[in-house]
Protein backbone atom coordinates (compact mmCIF):
# COMPACT_ATOMS: atom_id res chain seq x y z
CA UNK A 1 0.00 0.00 0.00
CA UNK A 2 1.37 3.42 -0.93
CA UNK A 3 1.68 6.25 1.57
CA UNK A 4 -1.06 8.32 -0.10
CA UNK A 5 -3.51 5.41 -0.03
CA UNK A 6 -2.71 4.72 3.61
CA UNK A 7 -3.41 8.35 4.49
CA UNK A 8 -6.69 8.38 2.52
CA UNK A 9 -7.78 5.13 4.20
CA UNK A 10 -6.84 6.49 7.64
CA UNK A 11 -8.84 9.70 7.17
CA UNK A 12 -11.90 7.79 5.90
CA UNK A 13 -11.84 5.25 8.74
CA UNK A 14 -11.27 7.93 11.38
CA UNK A 15 -14.23 9.94 10.08
CA UNK A 16 -16.38 6.79 10.09
CA UNK A 17 -15.40 5.67 13.59
CA UNK A 18 -15.64 9.14 15.15
CA UNK A 19 -19.27 9.37 14.06
CA UNK A 20 -19.95 5.71 14.90
CA UNK A 21 -18.68 6.39 18.43
CA UNK A 22 -21.01 9.38 18.80
CA UNK A 23 -23.97 7.30 17.61
CA UNK A 24 -23.14 4.42 19.96
CA UNK A 25 -22.61 6.85 22.87
CA UNK A 26 -26.09 8.33 22.43
CA UNK A 27 -27.63 4.86 22.22
CA UNK A 28 -25.86 3.92 25.47
CA UNK A 29 -26.80 7.19 27.19
CA UNK A 30 -30.49 6.97 26.24
CA UNK A 31 -30.96 3.20 26.60
CA UNK A 32 -31.13 2.33 22.93
CA UNK A 33 -33.13 5.36 21.83
CA UNK A 34 -32.14 8.52 19.95
CA UNK A 35 -34.25 11.39 21.35
CA UNK A 36 -34.64 14.04 18.67
CA UNK A 37 -34.31 16.79 21.27
CA UNK A 38 -30.78 15.63 22.16
CA UNK A 39 -29.61 13.95 18.96
CA UNK A 40 -30.57 16.64 16.42
CA UNK A 41 -27.81 19.07 17.55
CA UNK A 42 -25.26 16.30 17.00
CA UNK A 43 -26.48 15.71 13.44
CA UNK A 44 -26.21 19.43 12.75
CA UNK A 45 -22.65 19.60 14.10
CA UNK A 46 -21.44 16.26 12.66
CA UNK A 47 -19.54 17.68 9.62
CA UNK A 48 -17.75 20.26 11.75
CA UNK A 49 -16.93 17.77 14.51
CA UNK A 50 -15.58 15.28 11.97
CA UNK A 51 -13.22 17.93 10.59
CA UNK A 52 -12.09 18.84 14.09
CA UNK A 53 -11.29 15.25 15.03
CA UNK A 54 -9.49 14.58 11.74
CA UNK A 55 -7.55 17.82 12.22
CA UNK A 56 -6.53 16.79 15.73
CA UNK A 57 -5.47 13.38 14.41
CA UNK A 58 -3.31 15.11 11.82
CA UNK A 59 -1.71 17.39 14.43
CA UNK A 60 -0.73 14.41 16.59
CA UNK A 61 0.77 12.46 13.69
CA UNK A 62 -1.84 9.77 13.12
CA UNK A 63 -1.46 10.18 9.35
CA UNK A 64 2.32 9.82 9.41
CA UNK A 65 3.02 6.08 9.23
CA UNK A 66 6.54 6.38 10.64
CA UNK A 67 5.15 7.97 13.84
CA UNK A 68 2.67 5.13 14.48
CA UNK A 69 4.84 2.11 13.73
CA UNK A 70 4.25 0.33 17.07
CA UNK A 71 1.27 -0.09 19.48
CA UNK A 72 2.59 2.32 22.12
CA UNK A 73 3.20 5.03 19.53
CA UNK A 74 -0.37 4.58 18.24
CA UNK A 75 -1.86 4.93 21.73
CA UNK A 76 0.34 7.96 22.50
CA UNK A 77 -0.98 9.69 19.39
CA UNK A 78 -4.65 8.67 19.69
CA UNK A 79 -5.13 9.74 23.33
CA UNK A 80 -4.27 13.45 22.93
CA UNK A 81 -5.96 13.65 19.51
CA UNK A 82 -9.28 12.37 20.85
CA UNK A 83 -8.91 14.45 24.03
CA UNK A 84 -8.50 17.64 21.97
CA UNK A 85 -11.46 16.62 19.80
CA UNK A 86 -13.64 16.09 22.89
CA UNK A 87 -12.60 19.44 24.40
CA UNK A 88 -13.49 21.24 21.17
CA UNK A 89 -16.83 19.42 21.08
CA UNK A 90 -17.64 20.59 24.62
CA UNK A 91 -16.59 24.12 23.74
CA UNK A 92 -18.78 24.23 20.65
CA UNK A 93 -21.73 22.78 22.55
CA UNK A 94 -21.51 25.59 25.11
CA UNK A 95 -20.82 28.58 22.84
CA UNK A 96 -22.71 27.74 19.65
CA UNK A 97 -26.09 28.79 20.97
CA UNK A 98 -28.97 27.71 23.16
CA UNK A 99 -30.14 24.88 20.92
CA UNK A 100 -26.77 23.12 21.21
CA UNK A 101 -26.81 23.11 25.01
CA UNK A 102 -29.22 20.20 24.60
CA UNK A 103 -26.28 18.11 23.38
CA UNK A 104 -25.70 15.48 26.08
CA UNK A 105 -22.40 16.05 27.89
CA UNK A 106 -22.48 12.50 29.26
CA UNK A 107 -22.85 11.15 25.72
CA UNK A 108 -19.81 13.19 24.65
CA UNK A 109 -17.80 11.69 27.52
CA UNK A 110 -18.88 8.17 26.55
CA UNK A 111 -18.03 8.94 22.92
CA UNK A 112 -14.52 10.00 23.99
CA UNK A 113 -13.84 6.56 25.48
CA UNK A 114 -15.31 4.78 22.46
CA UNK A 115 -13.29 6.92 20.05
CA UNK A 116 -10.04 6.06 21.82
CA UNK A 117 -10.87 2.37 21.53
CA UNK A 118 -12.02 2.55 17.89
CA UNK A 119 -9.31 4.85 16.50
CA UNK A 120 -6.53 2.96 18.23
CA UNK A 121 -8.20 -0.41 17.70
CA UNK A 122 -8.47 -0.32 13.92
CA UNK A 123 -4.84 0.77 13.60
CA UNK A 124 -3.53 -1.91 15.94
CA UNK A 125 -5.64 -4.54 14.20
CA UNK A 126 -4.37 -3.49 10.79
CA UNK A 127 -0.75 -3.56 11.93
CA UNK A 128 -1.23 -7.03 13.45
CA UNK A 129 -3.38 -8.69 10.80
CA UNK A 130 -2.16 -7.05 7.61
CA UNK A 131 1.26 -5.47 8.13
CA UNK A 132 1.87 -2.65 5.67
CA UNK A 133 4.88 -3.05 3.38
CA UNK A 134 5.74 0.16 1.63
CA UNK A 135 7.09 0.09 -1.94
CA UNK A 136 10.85 -0.18 -1.69
CA UNK A 137 12.95 2.91 -2.30
CA UNK A 138 16.56 2.17 -3.22
CA UNK A 139 18.39 5.13 -1.68
CA UNK A 140 21.84 6.51 -2.47
CA UNK A 141 23.31 8.96 0.07
CA UNK A 142 25.92 11.50 -1.06
CA UNK A 143 28.16 11.97 1.96
CA UNK A 144 30.24 9.61 4.10
CA UNK A 145 30.37 11.14 7.56
CA UNK A 146 28.37 12.97 10.22
CA UNK A 147 24.77 13.59 9.15
CA UNK A 148 25.12 11.19 6.19
CA UNK A 149 25.89 8.25 8.49
CA UNK A 150 23.13 9.30 10.89
CA UNK A 151 20.66 9.52 8.02
CA UNK A 152 21.69 6.13 6.61
CA UNK A 153 21.34 4.55 10.06
CA UNK A 154 17.85 6.02 10.52
CA UNK A 155 16.74 4.73 7.13
CA UNK A 156 18.10 1.25 7.82
CA UNK A 157 16.15 1.17 11.10
CA UNK A 158 13.04 2.04 9.07
CA UNK A 159 13.61 -0.72 6.51
CA UNK A 160 9.98 -1.81 6.93
CA UNK A 161 8.85 1.59 5.62
CA UNK A 162 10.44 0.96 2.24
CA UNK A 163 13.93 2.43 2.68
CA UNK A 164 16.93 0.45 1.44
CA UNK A 165 20.25 2.25 1.45
CA UNK A 166 22.33 0.79 -1.39
CA UNK A 167 25.42 2.78 -0.46
CA UNK A 168 27.12 6.12 0.00
CA UNK A 169 29.18 8.39 -2.23
CA UNK A 170 32.24 10.40 -1.24
CA UNK A 171 32.61 14.03 -2.24
CA UNK A 172 35.79 13.44 -4.25
CA UNK A 173 38.65 10.99 -4.78
CA UNK A 174 40.53 12.27 -1.73
CA UNK A 175 37.60 11.60 0.59
CA UNK A 176 37.00 8.22 -1.07
CA UNK A 177 40.56 7.12 -0.34
CA UNK A 178 40.41 8.47 3.22
CA UNK A 179 37.14 6.71 4.10
CA UNK A 180 37.78 3.37 2.41
CA UNK A 181 35.35 0.95 0.77
CA UNK A 182 32.95 0.70 3.74
CA UNK A 183 32.12 3.21 6.47
CA UNK A 184 29.94 0.82 8.50
CA UNK A 185 28.78 -2.79 8.17
CA UNK A 186 26.47 -2.95 5.16
CA UNK A 187 27.19 0.64 4.09
CA UNK A 188 29.63 0.53 1.18
CA UNK A 189 31.17 3.62 -0.39
CA UNK A 190 30.35 3.09 -4.07
CA UNK A 191 32.33 5.96 -5.57
CA UNK A 192 32.36 9.73 -5.76
CA UNK A 193 29.66 12.35 -6.43
CA UNK A 194 31.00 12.74 -9.97
CA UNK A 195 29.90 9.15 -10.66
CA UNK A 196 26.35 9.62 -9.39
CA UNK A 197 24.59 9.17 -12.72
CA UNK A 198 26.40 5.90 -13.51
CA UNK A 199 25.87 4.45 -10.04
CA UNK A 200 22.17 5.37 -10.11
CA UNK A 201 21.75 3.36 -13.31
CA UNK A 202 23.87 0.40 -12.21
CA UNK A 203 22.18 -0.01 -8.82
CA UNK A 204 18.62 0.86 -9.85
CA UNK A 205 18.49 3.81 -7.43
CA UNK A 206 15.08 5.50 -6.94
CA UNK A 207 16.14 8.30 -4.61
CA UNK A 208 19.32 10.31 -4.07
CA UNK A 209 19.83 12.28 -0.83
CA UNK A 210 22.56 14.91 -0.89
CA UNK A 211 24.27 15.54 2.44
CA UNK A 212 27.77 16.44 1.35
CA UNK A 213 28.09 20.04 0.03
CA UNK A 214 28.69 19.03 -3.59
CA UNK A 215 27.87 21.20 -6.59
CA UNK A 216 24.10 20.79 -6.44
CA UNK A 217 23.40 22.60 -9.68
CA UNK A 218 25.39 20.12 -11.77
CA UNK A 219 23.95 17.19 -9.83
CA UNK A 220 20.37 18.26 -10.47
CA UNK A 221 21.00 18.82 -14.16
CA UNK A 222 22.68 15.42 -14.41
CA UNK A 223 19.98 13.47 -12.56
CA UNK A 224 16.68 15.26 -12.25
CA UNK A 225 16.71 16.42 -15.85
CA UNK A 226 18.34 13.33 -17.35
CA UNK A 227 16.63 11.36 -20.10
CA UNK A 228 18.03 8.09 -18.78
CA UNK A 229 17.03 8.22 -15.11
CA UNK A 230 13.84 8.87 -13.20
CA UNK A 231 15.05 9.53 -9.69
CA UNK A 232 13.95 11.69 -6.78
CA UNK A 233 16.61 14.05 -5.45
CA UNK A 234 16.52 15.39 -1.87
CA UNK A 235 18.95 17.58 -0.01
CA UNK A 236 19.61 18.03 3.70
CA UNK A 237 19.18 21.82 3.74
CA UNK A 238 21.50 24.42 5.09
CA UNK A 239 20.00 27.47 6.83
CA UNK A 240 19.95 29.52 3.61
CA UNK A 241 18.06 26.78 1.76
CA UNK A 242 15.46 26.63 4.53
CA UNK A 243 14.87 30.37 4.06
CA UNK A 244 14.15 30.00 0.34
CA UNK A 245 12.32 26.64 0.38
CA UNK A 246 10.16 24.34 2.47
CA UNK A 247 11.00 21.13 4.32
CA UNK A 248 9.20 18.28 2.55
CA UNK A 249 9.87 15.35 4.90
CA UNK A 250 11.70 14.22 8.02
CA UNK A 251 13.72 11.07 8.63
CA UNK A 252 14.26 10.91 12.35
CA UNK A 253 14.94 14.54 13.16
CA UNK A 254 16.79 15.23 9.89
CA UNK A 255 14.89 17.56 7.53
CA UNK A 256 14.85 16.93 3.79
CA UNK A 257 13.97 19.21 0.89
CA UNK A 258 12.90 17.58 -2.37
CA UNK A 259 14.52 19.16 -5.42
CA UNK A 260 12.60 17.08 -7.93
CA UNK A 261 8.84 17.01 -7.56
CA UNK A 262 5.75 16.18 -9.57
CA UNK A 263 4.48 19.00 -11.73
CA UNK A 264 0.90 18.86 -10.45
CA UNK A 265 -1.36 16.69 -8.33
CA UNK A 266 -3.72 14.36 -10.26
CA UNK A 267 -6.81 16.20 -8.98
CA UNK A 268 -5.45 19.49 -10.32
CA UNK A 269 -4.73 17.97 -13.74
CA UNK A 270 -8.29 16.58 -13.91
CA UNK A 271 -9.81 19.89 -12.84
CA UNK A 272 -7.68 21.80 -15.32
CA UNK A 273 -8.74 19.48 -18.14
CA UNK A 274 -12.43 19.97 -17.31
CA UNK A 275 -12.01 23.76 -17.24
CA UNK A 276 -10.06 23.66 -20.52
CA UNK A 277 -12.79 21.77 -22.38
CA UNK A 278 -15.65 23.88 -21.02
CA UNK A 279 -13.87 27.19 -21.66
CA UNK A 280 -12.68 26.14 -25.14
CA UNK A 281 -16.20 25.18 -26.22
CA UNK A 282 -17.65 28.47 -24.96
CA UNK A 283 -14.87 30.53 -26.52
CA UNK A 284 -15.18 28.67 -29.82
CA UNK A 285 -18.84 29.59 -30.04
CA UNK A 286 -18.19 33.22 -29.05
CA UNK A 287 -15.21 33.64 -31.40
CA UNK A 288 -16.68 31.87 -34.43
CA UNK A 289 -17.77 35.17 -36.13
CA UNK A 290 -14.24 36.59 -35.67
CA UNK A 291 -12.69 33.40 -37.03
CA UNK A 292 -14.99 33.51 -40.06
CA UNK A 293 -14.11 37.15 -40.82
CA UNK A 294 -10.36 36.59 -40.60
CA UNK A 295 -10.56 33.32 -42.50
CA UNK A 296 -12.15 35.20 -45.39
CA UNK A 297 -9.57 38.01 -45.04
CA UNK A 298 -6.67 35.56 -45.24
CA UNK A 299 -8.20 33.95 -48.33
CA UNK A 300 -8.72 37.33 -50.01
CA UNK A 301 -5.26 38.80 -49.28
CA UNK A 302 -2.95 35.77 -49.19
CA UNK A 303 -4.84 33.04 -50.96
CA UNK A 304 -4.88 29.43 -49.90
CA UNK A 305 -4.29 27.77 -47.55
CA UNK A 306 -6.20 29.75 -44.92
CA UNK A 307 -5.09 27.55 -42.06
CA UNK A 308 -1.51 26.62 -41.34
CA UNK A 309 -0.96 23.18 -39.75
CA UNK A 310 2.41 22.15 -38.43
CA UNK A 311 3.81 19.26 -36.40
CA UNK A 312 4.67 20.16 -32.82
CA UNK A 313 5.92 18.25 -29.78
CA UNK A 314 3.55 17.88 -26.86
CA UNK A 315 3.38 16.12 -23.51
CA UNK A 316 5.67 13.11 -23.09
CA UNK A 317 7.38 14.09 -26.38
CA UNK A 318 4.36 12.99 -28.43
CA UNK A 319 3.88 14.87 -31.68
CA UNK A 320 0.62 16.43 -32.88
CA UNK A 321 -0.47 18.96 -35.48
CA UNK A 322 -1.16 22.50 -34.28
CA UNK A 323 -3.58 24.70 -36.25
CA UNK A 324 -3.28 28.47 -36.82
CA UNK A 325 -4.41 31.09 -39.30
CA UNK A 326 -1.65 31.57 -41.87
CA UNK A 327 0.32 34.75 -41.15
CA UNK A 328 3.34 34.33 -43.45
CA UNK A 329 3.84 34.30 -47.17
CA UNK A 330 3.34 30.95 -48.87
CA UNK A 331 6.33 28.55 -48.59
CA UNK A 332 8.03 30.88 -46.12
CA UNK A 333 10.79 28.39 -45.29
CA UNK A 334 11.32 26.98 -48.78
CA UNK A 335 14.72 28.61 -49.15
CA UNK A 336 15.90 28.62 -45.55
CA UNK A 337 14.60 25.49 -43.88
CA UNK A 338 13.20 25.66 -40.33
CA UNK A 339 14.05 28.93 -38.58
CA UNK A 340 12.81 30.43 -35.31
CA UNK A 341 10.46 33.40 -35.30
CA UNK A 342 12.22 36.76 -35.02
CA UNK A 343 11.19 40.30 -34.19
CA UNK A 344 9.90 42.14 -37.30
CA UNK A 345 10.07 38.97 -39.40
CA UNK A 346 9.92 39.98 -43.07
CA UNK A 347 8.04 36.80 -43.99
CA UNK A 348 4.99 37.96 -42.01
CA UNK A 349 2.33 39.71 -44.11
CA UNK A 350 0.62 42.95 -42.93
CA UNK A 351 -2.59 41.05 -42.11
CA UNK A 352 -0.53 38.33 -40.45
CA UNK A 353 1.28 40.93 -38.32
CA UNK A 354 -2.06 42.31 -37.16
CA UNK A 355 -3.34 38.82 -36.29
CA UNK A 356 -0.15 38.00 -34.42
CA UNK A 357 -0.28 41.24 -32.46
CA UNK A 358 -3.75 40.41 -31.14
CA UNK A 359 -3.22 36.60 -31.08
CA UNK A 360 -6.09 36.06 -33.52
CA UNK A 361 -3.99 33.56 -35.46
CA UNK A 362 -4.02 31.28 -32.39
CA UNK A 363 -7.82 30.85 -32.24
CA UNK A 364 -7.91 27.57 -34.27
CA UNK A 365 -5.85 26.01 -31.48
CA UNK A 366 -9.08 25.82 -29.48
CA UNK A 367 -9.63 22.61 -31.43
CA UNK A 368 -6.28 21.32 -30.14
CA UNK A 369 -7.42 22.10 -26.58
CA UNK A 370 -10.71 20.26 -27.03
CA UNK A 371 -8.82 17.28 -28.49
CA UNK A 372 -6.66 17.13 -25.34
CA UNK A 373 -3.41 17.94 -27.15
CA UNK A 374 -3.04 21.36 -25.52
CA UNK A 375 -4.19 23.37 -22.53
CA UNK A 376 -4.97 27.07 -22.20
CA UNK A 377 -1.87 27.60 -20.03
CA UNK A 378 1.43 25.78 -20.39
CA UNK A 379 4.75 25.86 -22.26
CA UNK A 380 4.28 26.78 -25.91
CA UNK A 381 4.64 23.76 -28.24
CA UNK A 382 7.79 23.69 -30.35
CA UNK A 383 8.67 21.96 -33.62
CA UNK A 384 10.50 18.59 -33.57
CA UNK A 385 13.45 20.05 -35.50
CA UNK A 386 14.16 22.59 -32.76
CA UNK A 387 13.23 20.24 -29.90
CA UNK A 388 15.93 17.78 -30.95
CA UNK A 389 18.47 20.60 -31.04
CA UNK A 390 17.44 22.19 -27.74
CA UNK A 391 17.38 18.84 -25.89
CA UNK A 392 21.03 18.38 -26.84
CA UNK A 393 22.11 21.97 -26.19
CA UNK A 394 20.04 23.16 -23.19
CA UNK A 395 20.25 21.24 -19.88
CA UNK A 396 16.78 20.36 -18.63
CA UNK A 397 14.93 21.20 -21.83
CA UNK A 398 13.21 17.79 -21.90
CA UNK A 399 11.62 18.61 -18.53
CA UNK A 400 9.10 21.00 -20.12
CA UNK A 401 7.42 18.06 -21.88
CA UNK A 402 6.10 16.64 -18.63
CA UNK A 403 2.99 18.83 -19.02
CA UNK A 404 0.69 19.68 -21.90
CA UNK A 405 1.72 22.65 -24.04
CA UNK A 406 -0.42 25.76 -23.75
CA UNK A 407 -2.10 28.41 -25.84
CA UNK A 408 -0.29 30.90 -23.62
CA UNK A 409 2.19 30.62 -20.80
CA UNK A 410 4.31 32.42 -18.26
CA UNK A 411 7.10 32.84 -20.81
CA UNK A 412 4.71 34.54 -23.24
CA UNK A 413 3.46 37.15 -20.74
CA UNK A 414 6.82 37.68 -19.03
CA UNK A 415 9.28 37.76 -21.93
CA UNK A 416 9.21 39.01 -25.49
CA UNK A 417 7.91 36.93 -28.38
CA UNK A 418 11.40 36.21 -29.67
CA UNK A 419 13.21 35.74 -26.36
CA UNK A 420 15.82 32.98 -26.21
CA UNK A 421 14.83 29.31 -25.66
CA UNK A 422 16.95 29.24 -22.49
CA UNK A 423 14.98 32.10 -20.94
CA UNK A 424 11.67 30.61 -22.05
CA UNK A 425 12.66 27.34 -20.38
CA UNK A 426 13.23 29.11 -17.06
CA UNK A 427 9.73 30.60 -17.19
CA UNK A 428 8.28 27.23 -18.21
CA UNK A 429 9.91 25.45 -15.27
CA UNK A 430 8.80 28.16 -12.84
CA UNK A 431 5.23 27.63 -14.03
CA UNK A 432 5.40 23.83 -14.02
CA UNK A 433 6.60 23.52 -10.44
CA UNK A 434 4.40 26.23 -8.96
CA UNK A 435 1.25 25.95 -11.05
CA UNK A 436 -2.13 26.39 -9.42
CA UNK A 437 -5.53 27.74 -10.43
CA UNK A 438 -4.71 31.26 -9.28
CA UNK A 439 -1.50 31.30 -11.34
CA UNK A 440 -3.42 30.08 -14.41
CA UNK A 441 -5.98 32.84 -13.96
CA UNK A 442 -3.23 35.45 -13.51
CA UNK A 443 -1.49 34.29 -16.72
CA UNK A 444 -4.75 34.38 -18.68
CA UNK A 445 -5.58 37.86 -17.38
CA UNK A 446 -2.06 39.07 -18.20
CA UNK A 447 -2.36 37.51 -21.66
CA UNK A 448 -5.59 39.43 -22.22
CA UNK A 449 -3.88 42.64 -21.09
CA UNK A 450 -0.96 42.02 -23.46
CA UNK A 451 -3.32 41.32 -26.35
CA UNK A 452 -5.52 44.35 -25.75
CA UNK A 453 -2.48 46.58 -25.36
CA UNK A 454 -1.16 45.38 -28.71
CA UNK A 455 2.06 43.97 -27.24
CA UNK A 456 1.74 40.79 -29.27
CA UNK A 457 4.18 39.18 -31.65
CA UNK A 458 5.30 41.32 -34.54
Amino acid sequence: MSRSRFIALSVALDALFVNAAFLAAFLIRFSGELPRFNFQPLLTLAPLLTLLYVGAAYIYGLYEPERTENPWAVIQAVLPAVFVGALLTFAIAFVAGEQFIRLSRLAIAIAWLLQVVLLAGWRLSLLRLTPIHWPQQRVLVIGVSGVALELAAEMRKRHGWGYRVVGLLARDEGELVARGAEVAPGLPVLGTAAETSRIVREHGVDRVIVVSPVALRELVEDLALSDETDVRVDVVPELYEVFIGTVDSLIGDIPLMEITRRTAEPWFAALKRAVDVAAALLLLVAASPVMLVFGVAVLATMGRPVLFSQERVGKEMRTFRVHKFRTMVRDAEAGTGPVLAAQDDERVTPLGRFMRTYRIDELPQLFNIIAGEMSFVGPRPERPFFVERFVDEIPGYRERFRVKPGLTGLAQVSGSYATTPERKLKYDLIYMYHQNLLMDVQILVETLRVVLAGRGAR
